[in-house]
């Protein structure tokens, strides 16, 4: 992605942050015709030996799952927060409206897990992160039914080989921090999410 020096953050543990906050991220391959192919989808980060892993499935109907056993180089891209931001919060007039985003793109080299097994532990895991109360109903449910619902999705992992992360909150414009950070505070969940962040980065002035 377009990565100008002063967004450009090789923070690990922000990164990691906004990829466990913001889960549901775009994956993208190249399908039989060579154009991209991309299904949006919940992933589950892990780190491994000081490496990362996303794990996710998607279902045996979808084709994506080909394109990763045929060419399995991917890319697992994830938006946080975005929100507008009005050129009222400079000191003049000559400016122009912007976007605010935080993102992070993984290229990944990807492997498909087999067995009912492994796709059990995967589910486990996104089950963990996004309703940990569901794995008892999870556990409980006929064992057919369970089989048939594994039967029906193809799981993967991806082992994360670089990554880029966007922190995109006009660093290299402080005059308007204190006024961009007021904006964003007092806005809906994205924009308070922003202000979040550039209280974390000390970019909300004085």
């Amino acid at each position: 992605m377009y990565l100008p020096s002063q967004f450009n953050s090789d923070d690990r543990h922000h990164a990691a942050s906004l990829m466990r906050a913001y889960p549901f991220a775009s994956l993208i391959s190249n399908d039989d015709a060579g154009h991209p192919y991309l299904t949006h989808l919940p992933l589950h980060l892990q780190e491994r030996d000081n490496a990362w892993i996303l794990l996710g499935h998607v279902a045996r109907g979808n084709p994506h799952w080909r394109y990763l056993q045929d060419r399995p180089r991917v890319l697992a891209s994830f938006l946080g927060p975005h929100a507008y931001m009005s050129p009222k919060v400079y000191p003049d007039l000559k400016r122009v409206p912007t976007w605010s985003y935080l993102a992070v793109n993984c290229a990944a080299q990807a492997t498909l897990l087999e067995g009912e097994q492994a796709k059990d532990a995967l589910l486990k895991q996104l089950i963990a992160d996004h309703e940990p109360a569901y794995a008892e109903q999870w556990r409980g449910l006929d064992q057919d039914f369970s089989q048939k619902m594994l039967a029906g999705i193809v799981a993967f992992e991806l082992q994360v080989t670089d990554w880029q992360c966007k922190l995109k909150l006009n660093q290299h414009r402080p005059e308007a921090h204190a006024a961009m950070h007021q904006a964003y505070a007092m806005g809906n969940e994205n924009e308070q999410a922003l202000a979040d962040w550039m209280m974390k980065l000390g970019l909300h002035g004085n």
